[in-house]
């Protein structure tokens, strides 16, 4: 099972970039699809999930408004699209997966890819 990462990138800030997820080596069609991220010195932090369905999509506030998180099943590919970057949006970003809103840990987990955003 894999979760490759992809899109990141060196950007100034109030830009844009689309971050992917192509799954492989099992159907994630029925999970929940999320992006996780982390700065230097900090701890991981989530940032947004969507269910399997495309019902539901959540956000943590620091990214709110800013980016929409989106999935092809078709593909088995998520999406992170960021517009309006901070110099704090800095980060490794991982996508990972859980089999349920109700779930409590994710359990795969991508290799990361790295986002750099200048001011």
């Amino acid at each position: 099972v894999q979760l490759q990462a992809s899109g990141g990138g060196l950007v100034q800030a109030g830009g844009s970039l689309r971050l992917s997820c192509a799954a492989s080596g099992r159907t994630f069609t029925n999970y929940v699809m999320a992006w996780f991220r982390q700065a230097p010195g900090k701890e991981r932090e989530f940032v947004a999930a969507i269910s399997w369905n495309y019902g539901t999509a959540v956000y943590a506030d620091s990214v709110k408004g800013r980016s929409t998180i989106s999935r092809d099943n078709a593909k088995s590919t998520v999406y992170l699209q960021m517009s309006g970057l901070k110099p704090e949006d800095t980060a490794v970003y991982y996508c990972a997966a859980k089999r349920s809103w109700s779930a409590v840990n994710y359990i795969y987990w991508g290799q990361g890819t790295l986002v750099t955003v200048s001011s």
